[in-house]
């Protein structure tokens, strides 16, 4: 991506649960407990309807397919991924929700099949078999060495960033921290005393500003601050004002990347005051191909971002986004119709926020300023 880049790859959703944990080699126990469905191969043979049969047991790799092959390509300096699921075995269902993620410890393989070097965690299915499930999802991670941010035995823990180092000297900082707009409620919320997620109840000021504090005592100098939030709603383009207010703030406040996620497809990506902001980056993994009701979304289209920023100004040099496919729970890359759809969409929602997207040769999307 550039002689002296630091570059990132950031993506939405990393869903390893439920389905796609039925078809790797080690799956946990299928009882669910939803309205409509209660065994977790249903969404198995819904995927398979929608797409064609799918092998189980499939290799560890197989949920990554092509995705793998675009990440060796682009060589990322440091990979985040937002995992939204609780590894445990637990049957000790959260009380109050409607769905529940878990995958078998076993099958973490899979999720060390793409190499991440941050697996962020403040989300609102992470606890969803409480905190005996969350203590197993965090030992299992540690075990996997798997680094983590966002969640933790204590809220000094849910708050402190994953460091990764980088070439030439520098790091690179990632903060991961949910808001209750996605759906986690405060009673998961990290103490003292408990165990929980980094909670943010709402993007105030305040917030903003106690965030930025902690970012700038952490920061040192050719540092490049990354906070990943879990925020806002399933669908829809719409980014509220105080989203907006919110993530400006995080960057007025020292804040170099802002990586948003929740929304089951893209929202927009903005670029203020050199500083990358991705309000919404859609799913990446998971079974939910063969359920309708949000066609005119495409959730079935999967973007890779891969931001390259300068090591000194943390400035984004080139945002570029790889378009890929979910089929039969695996990610392919997109026809070039499905990427030119992609790219119009994206161009579309976020051209009032300062940027466009053009295609590139051999596939890639660039997202510029004007």
């Amino acid at each position: 991506m550039g002689a002296g880049l630091v570059t990132l790859f950031l993506c939405g959703d990393v869903m390893l649960g439920r389905g796609v944990d039925q078809i790797l080699p080690h799956p946990g126990d299928p009882v669910l407990h939803e309205p409509c469905v209660a065994d977790a191969r249903t969404y198995v043979e819904l995927a398979e309807a929608a797409n064609g049969p799918i092998p189980r047991p499939a290799s560890f790799s197989w949920p990554w397919g092509d995705a793998l092959e675009v990440l060796d390509e682009v060589a990322p300096d440091v990979r985040v991924v937002n995992l939204e699921t609780s590894v445990t075995r637990s049957g000790d269902f959260a009380r109050g929700k409607g769905i529940h993620y878990r995958m078998n410890p076993a099958n973490l393989p899979c999720l060390v099949a793409a190499r991440p070097d941050v697996c962020v965690l403040a989300n609102n299915h992470v606890l969803d078999f409480g905190r005996s499930g969350l203590a197993e999802t965090l030992d299992s991670l540690a075990a996997a060495g798997l680094p983590y941010a966002g969640a933790g035995r204590n809220a000094d823990e849910a708050r402190s960033p994953v460091i990764v180092p980088v070439r030439g000297g520098g790091r690179v900082l990632v903060f991961s921290f949910g808001m209750e707009s996605s759906g986690i409620g405060p009673d998961w919320a990290a103490a003292e005393d408990r165990s929980g997620v980094d909670f943010v109840s709402e993007p105030s000021p305040a917030a903003a500003a106690e965030i930025a504090d902690r970012v700038r005592r952490a920061k040192r100098p050719g540092d490049i601050a990354v906070t990943s939030i879990h925020w806002g709603s399933n669908w829809g383009y719409r980014v509220s004002g105080k989203q907006v207010r919110f993530a400006h703030a995080l960057v007025d406040g020292g804040v170099d990347v802002v990586h948003g996620h929740s929304s089951h497809h893209p929202r927009p990506v903005e670029l203020y005051r050199g500083r990358l902001i991705l309000y919404g980056c859609g799913d990446l993994v998971d079974d939910y191909e063969g359920i309708t009701g949000y066609e005119e979304f495409r959730d079935d289209l999967r973007p890779l971002y891969f931001v390259s920023l300068e090591p000194g100004s943390a400035r984004p040099v080139e945002l570029r986004v790889s378009p890929m496919c979910a089929r039969r729970m695996r990610l392919c890359r997109a026809t070039p119709d499905d990427a030119e759809w992609l790219r119009a969409t994206l161009d579309d929602v976020s051209r009032d926020y300062g940027v466009r997207v053009r295609r590139e040769p051999g596939g890639m999307l660039a997202v510029r300023e004007p």
